[in-house]
């Protein structure tokens, strides 16, 4: 699956993720800078990585959204194509319209770096077909506005859809109906705060990640 890591000044998971799109997905994965205009050719999943984009000011990810490269992302997106966003890609995502909602700060106001269990609520979507209905799986978090927020109208469509696909056992961050991430209503982007590049190899105490970038092949070969 031809994957391009998108690369914002600030990000510090970038690495992270092209390490794991090359280990799973695309040993050829490569960065994308901001400024570009376009994705390179063949782009079939566009990911957007964890970290700190402009250094989180303004609001986390709202500059980000803005970049040149997120035109390209958008269109890339109505046409069908994967997008997954981890942690400040979720929070670009929101601020872009890819998804609805927004993230703030943690209920508790302190940042969070500690793993996490989640349940898999829909294991019908593109990015959660190798894992089962209702599993727990165990991811890192690491962020500090990871508080989901939506008005309670898109919730209760975010729910009656399936397109809450991962809810956090322990809500660690107040996040409304504990949700950890949501798809759009195509199910071809995913926005989520844990980290499942971080869980890919058993070095790294997880490989519980790994179902997402399988599922991922899975859902290309379909």
């Amino acid at each position: 699956m031809r994957t391009a890591v998108i690369q914002f000044p600030g990000s510090n998971c970038d690495a992270d993720a092209l390490h794991a799109a090359r280990l799973t997905l695309d040993p050829e994965a490569r960065f994308v800078w901001h400024t570009e205009a376009g994705l390179p050719e063949g782009t079939e999943l566009v990911f957007l990585p964890g970290g700190f984009s402009y250094g989180d000011h303004l609001r986390s990810g709202a500059i980000a959204a803005r970049s040149p490269i997120m035109e390209a992302v958008k269109a890339h997106a109505e046409r069908g194509g994967f997008v997954l966003g981890v942690c400040n890609g979720f929070q670009v995502l929101t601020e872009a319209g890819l998804l609805p909602g927004a993230l703030s700060r943690n209920r508790d106001l302190h940042f969070h770096c500690a793993p996490v269990h989640l349940r898999v609520e829909n294991a019908h979507t593109a990015f959660t077909g190798a894992y089962d209905p209702g599993q727990t799986i165990e991811i890192p978090i690491a962020h500090g506005e990871g508080n989901y927020y939506a008005d309670p109208e898109t919730v209760a469509r975010l729910e009656a859809e399936g397109r809450v696909v991962f809810r956090y056992v322990d809500n660690p961050n107040g996040s409304l109906n504990d949700i950890a991430g949501i798809v759009n209503e195509g199910g071809n982007v995913l926005g989520m705060m844990p980290h499942p590049e971080r869980a890919v190899e058993a070095l790294l105490g997880s490989e519980d990640g790994l179902g997402i970038f399988e599922s991922l092949k899975g859902a290309l070969v379909k």
